[in-house]
């Protein structure tokens, strides 16, 4: 039967959720899977992404598996979580663990758990997405920031990170972007996707850098374990009496298990300016709009805490085949004429090699490059044109020593294909 219907349909699509969705590496490196070519029989390696809990020498620990396998058996964590900020015992753990590299101790109170770092990204976003208010990005930087302050209507503002310096922060570039109406500016340390690890000095810089500015630090320390360079890794709260930092870190890149997706946002703010301005509360009404991290998880999390001797061999055993695979990849790529990385990384699972256009025929930019990788050898790289650098491409050498090689040999035959005669 035929229905008359109006004569215009009034609904229509969230632009805004579909344009900052176009920002996310998850777009981006589903995009260049989908170019991969059914003729090539090879296996696909995937160096475009941060996920290596799908190899064996990245397994996680048996005592994280049996922590939450007890949580699950206990009976005690199938209800809904009954505090806001997650369940105490676990809030506590994260609080004592992580204020052994502080000169002050956390309390469970300054701890929110989250539904893994994006949760936490989101939640400061929101926050701080008051009238005409921005805030200041890293460039290169994991784009998911960009993403959500889009999705909130809070503009954003890119600083540079300086090769030459091993990515530090352009500090002059942060305060000429600035002006009355920023609130805060966001550092990822150890780096993604430039590997770098900042130095005490360089971070109390940034502290000093935003005080003068009247701004908060959010610090992206997701990686915080992953650290093996001759730079020691050394925690942005550890300035907090300089100027208030809100930290996010999750288990996923501690314990290997991204698909957990269990986090944390922690405000070091010995001065209470956090709390003053408002922004606890407001983190607070971000916790009570969204759902929990799965509340079997967070029952977990004290067991998986107590438990470190496991935890210290397995972390040893992974920063080792790191260290190594990041020695693997650094030594191709300067085998490589039209590729060029200008550090060496210390940190996170990332290395940011730049692209000598000139070099290559009929490929014009770093997208084609990827595209064309994908389907020619069945390697997936990130673009760097995804992370704020045109021209640019990030490559993930977390995985098994004898697939990255593989897959940069792979890198260079393509090289040396479309290398201008």
């Amino acid at each position: 039967m035929e229905v008359n219907g109006p004569s215009e349909w009034r609904f229509q699509a969230n632009r805004h959720l579909i344009a900052a969705s176009s920002r996310c590496v998850r777009k981006v490196v589903g995009s260049l899977i989908n170019s991969l070519g059914n003729e090539d029989e090879r296996q696909a390696i995937f160096l475009g992404h941060g996920d290596p809990s799908v190899f064996p020498s990245f397994r996680t620990t048996v005592s994280a598996e049996d922590a939450v396998v007890n949580a699950i058996r206990s009976g005690k964590y199938n209800s809904y979580c009954k505090n806001l900020q997650g369940l105490l015992p676990a809030r506590r753990a994260i609080a004592e663990e992580l204020s052994r590299d502080l000169p002050y101790k956390l309390s469970a109170d300054d701890v929110f758990l989250t539904s893994g770092c994006k949760h936490g990204i989101r939640s400061v976003a929101e926050v701080l997405a008051g009238p005409n208010a921005n805030i200041l990005l890293p460039r290169p930087g994991f784009p998911d920031y960009e993403a959500h302050a889009s999705f909130y209507h809070l503009e954003f503002r890119l600083f540079n990170l300086l090769p030459e310096k091993g990515w530090e922060v352009d500090l002059q570039s942060v305060e000429a972007l600035a002006d009355h109406n920023t609130v805060a500016m966001v550092i990822i340390n150890p780096n993604n996707p430039c590997g770098s690890v900042y130095t005490s000095h360089h971070l109390m810089k940034v502290a000093e850098t935003a005080r003068k500015l009247g701004i908060m630090v959010i610090s992206d320390e997701a990686y915080a374990t992953i650290n093996f360079g001759e730079n020691p890794f050394v925690p942005m709260g550890t300035f907090a009496s300089v100027a208030p930092v809100i930290t996010l870190g999750s288990v996923s890149k501690r314990l290997f298990v991204p698909g957990w997706r269990l986090g944390w946002l922690v405000t070091n703010d010995p001065n209470h300016i956090l709390s003053k301005t408002g922004v606890v509360e407001s983190l607070e009404c971000c916790q009570i709009m969204t759902s929990d991290a799965a509340t079997f998880l967070q029952g977990a999390i004290p067991e998986m805490i107590e438990r470190t001797k496991e935890y210290e061999e397995f972390h040893s055993k992974v920063i080792k085949i790191l260290r190594d695979t990041a020695d693997i990849c650094y030594a191709k790529i300067k085998d490589i004429p039209c590729l060029y990385c200008p550090y060496k990384p210390q940190g996170s699972m990332f290395m940011l090699v730049k692209l000598n256009l000139e070099l290559l025929e009929e490929i014009h930019d770093d997208m084609e490059f990827c595209v064309k990788l994908v389907k020619e050898e069945s390697v997936i790289l990130l673009p760097g044109v995804a992370l704020g650098l045109k021209n640019w491409v990030r490559i993930s050498f977390a995985t098994e020593p004898p697939t990255l090689e593989d897959g940069l040999d792979r890198l260079k035959v393509f090289c040396q294909r479309h290398f201008k005669k």
